[in-house]
């Protein structure tokens, strides 16, 4: 028997073809319910767009571990033997792009990871890039602006990406990077992902180790060009959502092997670049890469708005074991991510589904009550506050991580320099190592953007910050500006 058509409130619905009218071709009537209710509810049916990586994908999946030694530098149970495994959604995305943009374009990859360990959730929010653009939450705003469409023309700019860049030298490392050939993955599933920032790892010791996470493809690393991707997202603006839709309904499942790095807590001091610069990588040389374990993407989502719209992941989502440093873009994050979420999803966003904990004894026990969207009933007289008499949930006991080392006053700080650190060293590295003609393509790549830059100022200090980073470097971008406009 075929189900009846019901409105919200589950009364049947008479006529879904033909609206009340005030007699036969008269004017609507405001008493039709169905429609008024059908029209506001699809009015409401968008909810506000991320700020940033508006456009994404997403899988579930589970993490295994493969190393026995893991515990020696965590007490996250979710690693304490070889074989355990964890539930895991992933989700990938472009950071400037609003929604109907292009998943197949030059962009840095959100790469978004919710481990629903039997601690909580454990939420890794990086990207497929090791470093990022800046060092200090509080330009992220103004960032974000210089990227993202322009209030008059409104479209991306290049005045406007370049002379934000020309005032923030700490981001030639990220450009390089992001103009070089891994600036435009082939899919979701040829690229790899990063932590990106400095986390800490505690034992059952109390040890600290500084980490670093690195998710390696096991599909190999594949890119494409600028005319590859033109063609693919002028084809298909969802390219990179349907293969890796496709590919995890044919049973080609992705995966990734989880390598850490690794810092003693007392090295931090005398490193040669700080550790916790989110412009800066740690060479493998200096702290080699340490398997952990396998990420493996293996199922679908039934719903794309229920599931990966509204899924939402927070930086600041730590569980035993693990937790910050000291790195000033994380700790901005650990504000902002769970602030734009309480905006776009509401106050009981964790409740959904796709962001509950799973494997938590208890369920989430705690004393948050109502809001918008309260959809679970607490029992009957449980009170809504502790301490009380009554038997609620109570707190463990026990820090989830150590404390971080305060000194000296408060006041606007810059980021404390070591031995080797500067804005340029590191891009001036990835320069080099790059083969001949990877660095044709990046200086093409540079050259020509920079060219569409109206004020000759900003491209005199865009120029001077890749020949800070390598004398070569500067030289042949501008040598690529001049060929770019034709002079």
């Amino acid at each position: 028997m075929t189900d009846r058509l019901r409105t919200e409130s589950g009364a049947p619905v008479a006529d879904n073809q033909n609206s009340q009218t005030a007699g036969t071709g008269g004017p609507i009537v405001l008493q039709d319910q169905h429609l008024i209710e059908k029209l506001a509810r699809f009015n409401r049916e968008r909810i506000p767009e991320r700020v940033v990586h508006a456009v994404g994908s997403g899988a579930y999946g589970s993490f295994v571990v493969t190393n026995p030694d893991v515990p020696q530098w965590t007490r996250m149970k979710m690693f304490e033997r070889p074989g355990k495994e964890t539930e895991v959604f992933a989700r990938f995305s472009t950071v400037a792009g609003s929604k109907g943009a292009p998943d197949s374009v030059r962009d840095p990859r959100g790469f978004a990871l919710k481990f629903y360990t039997e601690e909580g959730n454990w939420d890794l929010a990086g990207n497929n890039t090791p470093i990022f653009f800046l060092r200090d939450p509080l330009k992220f705003p103004d960032f974000i602006h210089s990227q993202k469409y322009d209030p008059f023309t409104n479209q991306q700019e290049p005045d406007n990406v370049w002379d934000f860049f020309s005032h923030s030298p700490e981001a030639t490392h990220q450009f390089t990077w992001l103009f070089g050939d891994r600036g435009i993955p082939a899919s979701h599933r040829h690229m790899n992902g990063y932590g990106s920032h400095t986390f800490q790892w505690v034992n059952a010791e109390s040890e600290r180790h500084w980490v670093k996470f690195h998710f390696k493809t096991n599909q190999g690393i594949r890119c494409l060009s600028d005319e590859e991707s033109a063609r693919v997202a002028g084809a298909n603006p969802q390219a990179h959502q349907q293969d890796l839709l496709e590919a995890i309904e044919g049973g080609d499942f992705p995966s990734w092997t989880l390598k850490v790095q690794l810092m003693p807590e007392a090295d931090a001091a005398s490193y040669r670049f700080n550790p916790f610069d989110l412009t800066k990588v740690w060479p493998h040389e200096d702290y080699p890469l340490i398997e952990v374990g396998v990420l493996t993407l293996n199922r679908n989502p039934e719903n794309y708005f229920a599931e990966v719209e509204q899924a939402a992941f927070d930086p600041g989502h730590f569980v035993q074991g693990i937790g910050p440093s000291p790195d000033k873009m994380l700790q901005g994050r650990l504000f902002a991510y769970g602030d734009a979420h309480r905006y776009r999803l509401g106050i009981n966003h964790t409740r959904l589904p796709v962001n509950a904990p799973k494997a938590v004894e208890g369920g989430t026990a705690n004393y948050g009550r109502d809001g918008a969207m309260r959809f679970d009933t607490p029992p009957r007289q449980a009170k809504n506050y502790e301490p009380n008499s009554f038997g609620g949930p109570v707190e463990s006991g026990g820090a989830a991580y150590a404390g971080l080392p305060v000194s000296g006053a408060s006041g606007a700080t810059g980021t404390v320099q070591h031995e080797q650190d500067d804005d340029f060293v590191q891009a001036g590295a990835l320069y080099r190592l790059m083969a001949e003609e990877e660095r044709a393509r990046l200086i093409e790549r540079i050259g020509g953007s920079l060219a569409q830059v109206s004020r000759a100022g900003i491209v005199e200090r865009s120029i001077s910050h890749f020949r800070s980073a390598d004398a070569e470097y500067g030289a042949r971008v501008e040598v690529a500006v001049k060929d770019a406009r034709g002079s």
